[in-house]
């Protein structure tokens, strides 16, 4: 089965004749992660004084951000000295639109992504060639991590685009010397043709994308089980030990985590191993992170869950200083790449947590149910209300295709009473069609606020 994680599903077939550009590369990302603890913190502390000097000297909003809190880039005479220093928030990067955060000259820059910008401007990022360069390292070694092979073929069925995740995925694919498959999000069916008839060994996906390719391989009549895939790297979107298990289950592939965020890179900043999948491993040898208390913003210890804190080591487009993710998340001792932290799974998001009469509520607790639930998909969507001045919530969940009208009728008294019994608060249920909530790049909007509509 799919927890056996030295055998392969299907015999390897690839031959790959290694070119000397792939052999260096290769070489270079072994030497990268056979680093001891120590040489690594000393190579941390040699890029990131570089970093907040090229930050402080190039970026008007570092440079009056650093005043404003008293230091100065020689300061950090040592890598617990990053705590004086003060953080960055995605409404910095907003005011800062287009590309006020940029260390470099626009000719220098040859690539831009940008957030979607719903809830008001986007965030834009720029890559130097450099920085290009670093993102297909880092995501190539993400991927050697979750098992891909040169040789193998990598479907990528992250949007492209201003989106980091395509892209991002497709040329890490490349450097490692794999064949990449670029289907991009939607057209379901199609999707699920290309990978019975190119026969990919590896694909990159948002879970919950995966999960409805898996139920559109039911729907063509075609065992998921039979497929060439071998590995699912996932990301995009916060996902539970529960959902591993069925898409590992029903797949018969292992299901590995993979994280980023356009603001500090892309995907490819921690990824987990596909030996040990115990959370994922961060490469510190680019991003250094923290762990922080969201209110008061102090440093935790590792092993403390709280808010994820990145800073760029080696960007240099745009360098992020304690960049707040919002991610909820602890950092652990590394165990497959010993000299690089993990972090755990991202648990939830400090901006997603619900406050429901009292009672603190994540979409990853809603999550957990939902997938107990019989006939149940595993997308669902949590809308605020508000009536007679009092907040109310309704889960709205999609029935699978093959759920009967006794299962969609029983999961209403089942998941609100399963929210009852183990969060403490009453809720709504609604059971939806299947694809009925809507989706972008591949993943649903969680929370839909509509106590101010």
């Amino acid at each position: 089965m799919a927890g056996t994680p030295d055998r392969p599903k299907a015999p390897e077939t690839y031959t790959y004749e290694a070119t000397a550009t792939n052999a260096c590369a290769a070489a270079a990302y072994d030497d990268a992660e056979r680093l001891t603890r120590e040489e690594l913190r000393a190579l941390q502390l040699e890029r990131l004084r570089a970093t907040l000097r090229h930050a402080y000297d190039q970026v008007p909003f570092h440079r009056a951000s650093f005043d404003k809190a008293g230091v100065r880039p020689e300061d950090c005479r040592t890598l617990a000295d990053l705590a004086h220093f003060p953080f960055t928030c995605k409404d910095d990067l907003r005011a800062g639109y287009p590309f006020g955060m940029f260390a470099v000259p626009e000719s220098a820059v040859r690539r831009i992504h940008a957030s979607s910008g719903t809830t008001g401007r986007p965030t834009v990022v720029g890559y130097t060639e450099h920085d290009l360069s670093v993102w297909a390292d880092v995501v190539a070694r993400s991927l050697r991590a979750a098992g891909a092979r040169p040789g193998h073929k990598v479907h990528v069925a992250y949007g492209y685009g201003l989106f980091t995740g395509g892209l991002g995925a497709h040329y890490g694919a490349e450097r490692l010397g794999c064949t990449v498959i670029p289907a991009s999000g939607g057209m379901t069916a199609r999707q699920v043709q290309l990978i019975h008839d190119f026969r990919p060994e590896i694909i990159m996906v948002t879970p919950s994308y995966m999960l409805t390719l898996l139920d559109e391989f039911e729907r063509q009549g075609i065992d998921p089980r039979t497929t060439s895939l071998q590995v699912g790297v996932f990301g995009a979107e916060p996902w539970t030990e529960e959902m591993r298990r069925e898409i590992e289950e029903r797949m018969d592939i292992h299901a590995v985590d993979i994280y980023g965020l356009s603001e500090v890179m892309g995907p490819g900043v921690a990824q987990e191993c596909v030996e040990t999948k115990d959370g994922l491993h961060v490469w510190e040898d680019h991003f250094f992170p923290e762990v922080v208390d969201p209110v008061t913003g102090a440093v935790l210890p590792d092993g403390a869950e709280g808010e994820l804190v990145f800073t760029s080591l080696t960007k240099e487009a745009m360098p992020v200083v304690r960049y707040r993710t919002r991610d909820l998340t602890r950092l652990l001792p590394g165990t497959a790449r010993p000299a690089f932290r993990r972090m755990a799974k991202v648990t939830g998001r400090c901006d997603d947590m619900i406050i429901l009469r009292g009672v603190n509520l994540f979409p990853a607790q809603i999550e957990e149910i939902v997938l107990r639930t019989p006939g149940i998909a595993p997308h669902f969507q949590l809308r605020l209300t508000r009536e007679a001045r009092l907040d109310e919530l309704t889960v709205r969940a999609e029935a699978r295709p093959d759920a009967t009208a006794e299962q969609r009728t029983a999961a209403v008294d089942r998941i609100a009473r399963a929210v009852k019994d183990g969060i403490g608060v009453t809720v709504a249920v609604e059971i939806v069609a299947p694809e009925t909530l809507e989706r972008s790049v591949g993943k649903i909007k969680r929370i839909v606020d509509l106590r101010d509509a």
